[in-house]
């Protein structure tokens, strides 16, 4: 069912709105662990580089991907939060028509062009052919993660965390059932692991779908709400677009910098791809209390309740912040433990130290990502666009320094430092832009 987030103590909302995230997250990110065993255990380093040297494409399409369609679900928590079913209806029809469009031009491109970026890449030739298979197989299926990411999206941003957590675990269950079934029985090598998560969201566009009919039907559009006109596209694609483009700008650091790894060598390359996993998963606290802070901030927005978002902020920053600490001390104390369950084999103790230096640098920095997901999310919510794209280009350029300079002087410790740079550099446009649309809230306030 739908929730409304603009009534109530907002630190108990956002709270329990959390909640399911960071379960779903987990799992989600689980899954991505479970992918990285069955592949560096039973397909071998080889493997293994060459699915962690496509992480940085992945990244690049599937978070454009999740940018775009949590924007224009956004368009829709903010009409919802103002009290306008049929703003609601007309933005449902206008989001599915706009993916239909943005999904075909985006499986095209990267069909198109991935070849010749992981030519650009430098990918080691040893590796080149798995890492072709898999990031191709992940391209093709772009359709099925468009659908799967507006229809949970629009779930979450109606207030509804727990439903579109379900929808996730059931996918993200299904992929981890069919991952050892294409791998291991039917010998599909690193294809079989890429073909495991479309085959999974199928199953949960077609389950969102039919919850969509029974619970959240005042959405559903009908009549005159398919007349969509240019002004609705411009609104929605005005947000998720640049949205889109922030993950795609970040996605590039990360490609850059895996240009830098793979002059090293597979043995800093699979070091690099098993570390991010138990990253993946060390972070999601921090995501999902960004994510509830979009909700929150869109619904609240749209019933012009502004210092209520000012105050979401602050409860937010206390518990993320709290999380991000503890999750530091962890993996300090733990990562070479963590790094120790994904290889095996001559290479692994070297693997094992890379990942444990990878996990304790950033680790360190944490509290600087948790404040960059809240502030970035928050303004998103709010509609902003531009700032958030000047952040993300900040990401692009203290990356791109990691790679072609600290890479160059300093080896693998170098490409470390690399995330902790990019997240300071990104958040001082954000925090800058925060702070005045705080003070604009002030000035609204007075005015009334």
């Amino acid at each position: 069912m739908a929730k409304n987030l603009t009534e109530g103590e907002p630190s108990s909302l956002i709270w329990n709105f959390t909640l399911p995230l960071i379960a779903g997250n987990i799992f989600q990110q689980l899954y991505a662990f479970v992918d990285t065993l069955i592949v560096g255990r039973w397909l071998g380093v080889h493997a293994l580089a060459a699915v962690g040297c496509t992480g940085c494409l992945m990244f690049l399409l599937v978070g454009f991907v999740l940018g775009t369609t949590n924007g224009l679900a956004l368009i829709m928590g903010q009409r919802f939060g103002a009290g306008d079913e049929k703003g609601v209806r007309r933005s449902a029809a206008t989001c599915l028509v706009s993916s239909l469009i943005f999904a075909a031009v985006l499986t095209t491109i990267s069909l198109l062009f991935i070849p010749a970026v992981l030519f650009l890449m430098e990918t080691p030739p040893e590796i080149y052919a798995d890492a072709k298979t898999f990031i191709m197989v992940i391209a093709a299926a772009t359709p099925v993660s468009v659908f799967f990411g507006l229809l949970v999206n629009v779930i979450r941003v109606l207030g509804d965390s727990r439903t579109a957590t379900i929808m996730l675990a059931l996918s993200l269950g299904l992929n981890i059932a069919f991952e050892p079934l294409f791998i291991l029985w039917l010998k599909w090598g690193v294809a079989g692991a890429a073909l495991a998560t479309p085959c999974g969201q199928i199953f949960s566009v077609l389950a969102c779908l039919l919850h969509i009919r029974k619970k959240l039907s005042f959405i559903i559009p009908h009549g005159e709400d398919w007349k969509i006109t240019a002004r609705d596209l411009y609104e929605h694609l005005r947000l998720g677009l640049p949205m889109g483009f922030q993950m795609t700008i970040v996605a590039l650091g990360t490609i850059v910098l895996q240009i830098a790894l793979n002059r090293l060598g597979p043995v800093p390359v699979a070091s690099y791809a098993a570390a991010t996993k138990v990253e993946s998963i060390a972070i999601m606290p921090m995501i999902s209390f960004g994510l509830a802070m979009a909700a929150f901030a869109a619904q609240n927005y749209g019933a012009g309740k502004l210092e209520r978002i000012n105050q979401g902020v602050r409860e937010a920053v206390k518990m993320s912040g709290g999380f991000s600490i503890l999750v530091g001390i962890l993996l300090y104390t733990c990562g070479g433990f963590f790094m120790e369950i994904f290889v095996e084999g001559e290479s692994a103790a070297q693997v094992v130290e890379y990942g444990r230096i990878f996990l304790t640098v950033n680790g360190c920095s944490y509290f600087i990502l948790s404040l960059l997901f809240i502030l970035r999310n928050t303004l998103q919510g709010l509609g902003q666009t531009v700032v958030p794209t000047i952040a993300g280009v900040m990401e692009l350029i203290m990356r791109s320094v990691a790679a072609f300079w600290l890479c160059d002087i300093y080896g693998y410790i170098g490409a470390c430092w690399a995330s902790p740079m990019a997240w300071l550099g990104s958040l001082l446009p954000l925090s800058i832009a925060y702070y005045y649309t705080c003070r604009t809230f002030v000035r609204q306030r007075e005015l009334l």
